[in-house]
């Protein structure tokens, strides 16, 4: 049996930060859950749903203008 392939990929790492039960507190640092109570914003359960509308992507790096090279 062939293993699932998920549409955002299985590299994905579970962290309540980006769950569908999980809202981040106003301190920033703590997710309340709505399974687990007040969690720490690493922590993850088996009832872990991805949510790709919460996860916040990492800074991209700023590629020079290649025009600039061009002599």
């Amino acid at each position: 049996m062939a293993k699932k392939k998920n549409f955002f990929g299985n590299g994905i790492q579970p962290s309540c930060s980006y769950c569908l039960y999980g809202n981040r507190s106003k301190e920033g640092n703590k997710v309340l859950c709505e399974r687990q109570g007040l969690v720490d914003a690493d922590y993850s359960c088996k009832k872990w749903i991805y949510d790709p509308i919460k996860r916040v992507p990492k800074k991209q790096l700023e590629i020079p203008n290649q025009e600039d090279d061009v002599i």
